[in-house]
């Protein structure tokens, strides 16, 4: 290496250390002026060339070149870690804390009766039913007559049913049950038919630990060949412990209802040994069978309907009704 060369690696070497150790923006203005102006050791080699040999001065020209492409890179460089440093810090100096000004904002959930209604439907959705769904004003075909209420039923009467404004008087109303999904559904449907109807119900009802005047219910209905009471009593004792957990048990009790023979009330046991009314339920009667368009020489079925919101009331072990529906946010974020 000739000492032209070496005189321009040492140049090099001594200002790229200097563009490392500058601290500051001013610092490394000042390292530029020294290393890279007119007076700095790398201009004064380039302007040496003119004096050095042909053969010489080719190899010093270039490492000259290359000398104070890579300085004025290193300068470069260094400058914007030092202006990203110096922006970071000012950014910190003027940021705003605006966390205490921002609203405390709570998510909501679902209500526990629509929380009860949805499970329903997978548990039953589970079990092979499909789900119907139908209007909440219902005619008095549909709501009594297809269901095999005799004239003159006390369901009938207005201290007990809705009536609405429609139609001819007494012909219109808002369900009472939604019973009269079923008979859609067989009117619709050729059987087998396995159905889960959930919905909105009203009824005169005074407002009371356990009872409201509109209130929700789901009601399943089953038509196949060779249904029969032992098929009812299995499938609600399992719907149970699928819904509510292996340690509560059901019963049913012989009742009456127009629309099944026979029929019975449909009782959960819970684990403290407590006992509650949770529907009705039994085998279709074979008049409401022919309603829908089924013949009940062909065809058998059982049907049960439950309150969504008692449901509710056993499933979160609360005792009054009423609480579910006060719209009390301390009591409804429990759940």
């Amino acid at each position: 290496m000739t000492a032209e060369l070496d005189a321009v690696v040492r140049a090099r070497t001594d200002a790229l250390a200097k563009a490392a150790a500058a601290s500051t923006a001013g610092e490394l203005a000042a390292v530029e002026t020294e290393v890279l102006g007119r007076q700095s050791a790398i201009v004064e080699l380039r302007r040496s060339l003119g004096r050095l040999e042909p053969e010489v001065r080719k190899a010093v020209g270039q490492a000259v070149n290359e000398a104070m492409g890579a300085i004025g890179d290193a300068v470069a460089a260094r400058r914007r870690e030092l202006d990203a440093a110096d922006r970071a810090v000012r950014l910190e100096a003027e940021r705003l804390d605006l966390t205490e000004f921002a609203p405390r904002r709570r998510r909501g959930h679902l209500h526990p009766f629509t929380a009860a209604w949805e499970r329903l439907e997978d548990v039953f959705v589970g079990m092979g039913f499909e789900v119907a769904e139908g209007p909440e004003i219902e005619t008095e075909w549909f709501n009594f007559g297809a269901l095999n209420f005799p004239e003159g039923h006390p369901a009938r009467e207005s201290q007990d049913s809705l009536w609405v404004d429609w139609g001819a008087p007494g012909s219109t109303l808002l369900r009472t049950h939604t019973s009269p999904v079923q008979v859609r559904t067989m009117l619709a449907h050729e059987p087998p038919i396995y159905v889960v109807c959930p919905g909105r119900v009203f009824r005169q009802d005074t407002p009371d630990a356990t009872h409201m005047p509109v209130f929700h219910q789901i009601e399943g209905l089953v038509i196949d060949r060779g249904i029969s009471l032992g098929d009812l009593a299995g499938t609600l004792d399992s719907f149970v412990k699928a819904f509510f957990g292996g340690e509560f048990s059901s019963r049913l009790r012989p009742s009456y209802f127009p629309f099944t023979e026979p029929s019975a009330e449909f009782d959960v046991q819970r684990p403290d040994g407590s006992w509650l009314e949770l529907g009705g339920c039994g085998m279709v009667h074979p008049n409401v069978l022919r309603a829908g368009g089924i013949d009940p020489e062909q065809w058998s079925g059982f049907a049960f309907g439950f309150g969504i919101d008692r449901f509710a009331l056993t499933r979160h072990g609360v005792d009054d009704l009423r609480e579910f529906w006060s719209g009390d946010s301390r009591f409804l974020s429990q759940f």
